[in-house]
């Protein structure tokens, strides 16, 4: 897991060495010191605002019945174990699926390079070694969220699926959310969403590592015009 201390102590390291390099103009030296503090505030920013989301979510322990749960992939294995922050999501789908909520568990994600490892492949496997028995809906070509919700579109239109629901980590729905909303799934689709309380994501919460790197991500999606 996520050695946090050290994080902290290697990126205040980072950043007193450049704080103190010796800069002929000292223009620069302010420049440097502004862009910095820039990055910081919009980095905290963002990070304050998903983390708010994260814990702000609705109740979903009483869910309307819908045609399917998306799950959303990640990384595959950990320390040569089933990921705990992937299986907990297809465990919530699971739940969704005993609930009587959904009958349909779609998976996507695509090649897992640092495993060589299908995700969605993986996430199939997992939900039937639990006793799924339900239908299952493969989506494995995508390498990020922005491709998870476009590639899924076509097989969930083509399974006459009107109504999803869209399973993750709590942190990682605040840009989801604003990617389904500028339209990078069917606009015709009704969409709900289910914050999946991983083994990640109830030990670590907002300090997780996908926590943390989700501020870039954010920063990424929008330089981009993904949310546009």
């Amino acid at each position: 897991m996520l050695n946090l201390p050290q994080l902290a102590n290697s990126v205040n390291a980072r950043i007193l060495r450049l704080l103190s390099l010796k800069f002929p103009d000292h223009r620069l030296r302010h420049i440097i010191y502004f862009s910095i503090t820039f990055v910081l505030m919009v980095y905290l920013s963002i990070y304050v605002l998903i983390a708010w989301h994260a814990y702000h979510l609705p109740d979903n322990s009483m869910p309307q019945k819908t045609d399917a749960a998306l799950i959303l992939g990640y990384r595959t294995y950990l320390n040569k174990k089933l990921n705990p922050c992937l299986t907990g999501r297809v465990d919530k789908g699971l739940s969704l699926a005993k609930q009587g909520v959904v009958s349909t568990l779609v998976m996507s994600g695509g090649h897992d390079g640092k495993n060589n490892a299908i995700e969605a492949e993986v996430m199939s496997a997992y939900a039937r070694s639990k006793g799924f028995g339900g239908e299952i809906l493969l989506e494995s070509k995508s390498s990020s969220t922005l491709e998870n919700l476009k590639f899924s579109a076509p097989i969930l239109q083509a399974a006459s699926i009107k109504h999803i629901i869209i399973v993750s980590e709590p942190y990682h729905l605040w840009r989801v959310e604003k990617l389904v909303t500028a339209g990078h799934l069917n606009r015709d689709l009704k969409v709900s969403y289910s914050g999946a309380p991983s083994e990640c994501w109830t030990t670590w919460g907002v300090l997780s590592r996908g926590a943390l790197r989700e501020p870039f991500a954010v920063i990424h999606n929008y330089a981009n015009g993904y949310f546009n």
